[in-house]
């Protein structure tokens, strides 16, 4: 983060102080009168894109709680300007802040707290000398505007809080109401010693727990306040032996070094008091709300959008180098990946000579060889194997005892050509024993036996083709009813062909 100048308003004097890597620097300190402008216009003389920001200590700080509407951007922009402009003749250091939204009847308000300063002219001079020279305006802060973030770093306890610091321009009291700015006040404070500033701080702090129980921001019969308060470094001991807490306020005090450390601020000029935890504040994570208008602050829109753009370019410069390498890592691996196997290849090459040279002499060339090998391997692929038949045919016997096979054709064919048979079991006959049951001049019987065997066999892909009975059965021939008399000791023969289609 660029270092950044912060000018810290008080009613007498204006202090300004550089802040970077949280250190903060005193560099000048000016006079609030005509003589302090000039001095700073010739500091700002040669600083021409500096970055600038206005922390305001000042008493005459008014705070107004008002309800609007509940809008949305130019609508809402536009109400609030009005409210603005009723509240306050200069506008110019305005500022509203959001306190939640109420529901009034059937209606839903928004609750705003209009804030300004008393006196804005004294604020005119220093802020058109940033304007004229060229100075980047981040915002015009006010101590209570920066109070919620403080009583967050400090660890303030419960839905309404009281934050406490001792500054340059004297005793400044922030009512903090669920993590919101309700109040605030300033009181001039002359040099004390330690024990006299912690009594100060406690009736100070009644003073006011009374003034908003009658503003009736407090609750009369409510729980104690918690109070939080910055002691002076090394004095902590010494405020809480004054800072006893009452059923109306619970004191909590932290020692300075330990607030800067909440802050992270590491160093502060001596002789700072709390204002330097509201600098490092407004330097490091300062809040939306500022009192500056737009036209002030349009050269700080600039750079921001200026420095959201470089960004940008670098992050996606970045991501093409990260994807660059990822892809370079990647040809890499692959170009190791591929010498890698180009050396195999060369090994397997060498491999393959050495045991080529040990084959005996043929009467042909190597390419040959392999090309009536992977030729080889294609037929025996493709060639019909006869175990699957055989399983098929043991199955189908099984079913049929009385059939017995006496010889099997095989063959293979394309469709169409002329074969004696096809790759399955192709001709049986029945045994002797089967005569007992069906008699050889039974045509009937054998040829019912013989059909449901030729069923039983064209299943599983096989078809049937053809059935050759032991008699002729067509309407040329002659059937008689002493068909085979003859051979009457003889078992029928019969011829089956069954086809299958190989893949």
């Amino acid at each position: 983060m660029p270092a950044r100048h912060l000018l810290y308003f008080t009613a007498e004097d204006h202090y300004l102080y550089t802040a970077a890597h949280g250190k903060l620097e005193l560099v000048a300190k000016f006079s609030g009168d005509d003589l302090g402008v000039g001095a700073f216009r010739e500091f700002l003389r040669g600083r021409q894109g500096t970055l600038f920001a206005v922390l305001a200590d000042l008493a005459g700080e008014d705070f107004h709680e008002d309800q609007v509407p509940v809008l949305r951007g130019a609508d809402r922009e536009g109400v609030i300007q009005r409210r603005l402009a009723q509240r306050y003749r200069d506008t110019r250091l305005a500022a509203a802040l959001s306190l939640g939204k109420v529901h009034t009847g059937q209606r839903r308000n928004e609750r705003v707290l209009l804030t300004s300063f008393t006196n804005t002219q004294q604020f005119a001079p220093w802020l058109d000398a940033l304007e004229e020279a060229g100075a980047r305006l981040a915002g015009v802060y006010s101590v209570p505007l920066l109070a919620p973030a403080l009583a967050a770093r400090l660890g303030a306890r419960g839905a309404r809080a009281l934050v406490v610091t001792a500054d340059r321009a004297g005793l400044r009291q922030c009512f903090v109401e669920n993590g919101k700015l309700r109040f605030a006040r300033l009181e001039r404070t002359v040099d004390m010693v330690p024990q006299a500033l912690a009594a100060f701080v406690r009736s100070e702090t009644l003073r006011l727990i009374q003034y908003l129980i009658t503003l009736r921001a407090l609750p009369r019969d409510g729980a104690p306040l918690h109070a939080v308060v910055v002691a002076p470094p090394g004095e902590r001991a010494l405020f809480e032996q004054a800072l006893v807490s009452d059923p109306r306020v619970a004191f909590h005090t932290i020692d300075g070094a330990d607030a800067r450390h909440a802050v992270r601020l590491r160093s502060a000029p001596e002789g700072t008091g709390g204002e330097a935890l509201y600098l490092q504040l407004a330097a490091r994570k300062p809040p939306r709300e500022q009192f500056a208008t737009r036209a002030d602050r349009r050269s700080y829109f600039l750079w921001q959008l200026q420095r959201g753009l470089v960004t940008a370019g670098v992050a996606g410069f970045a991501a093409c180098v990260l994807f660059s390498g990822a892809r370079w890592i990647e040809a890499m691996g692959a170009s190791e990946r591929a010498e890698i196997q180009t050396r195999e290849a060369r090994i397997a090459t060498q491999q393959y000579e050495r045991i080529t040279a040990t084959f005996p002499v043929t009467q042909t060339s190597t390419e040959n060889l392999r090309v009536a090998v992977v030729e080889f391997r294609r037929i025996a692929e493709r060639s019909a194997a006869p175990e699957a038949a055989f399983v098929h045919a043991a199955r189908v016997l099984d079913r049929f005892p009385q059939m017995e096979l006496e010889a099997i054709n095989w063959s293979v064919g394309k469709p169409g050509e002329p074969r004696g048979g096809k790759a399955v079991p192709a001709e049986a006959k029945a045994p002797t024993q089967g005569v007992n049951a069906t008699q050889r001049n039974d045509y009937r019987g054998i040829t019912a036996q013989v059909q449901r065997f030729a069923e039983a066999l064209a299943s599983g892909g096989y078809e049937l083709e053809r059935t050759q009975l032991p008699f002729d059965i067509t309407s040329e021939g002659t059937l008689t009813g002493d068909i085979g008399a003859a051979e009457s000791t003889e078992a029928p023969r019969f011829t089956i062909t069954l086809s299958r289609r190989l893949p």
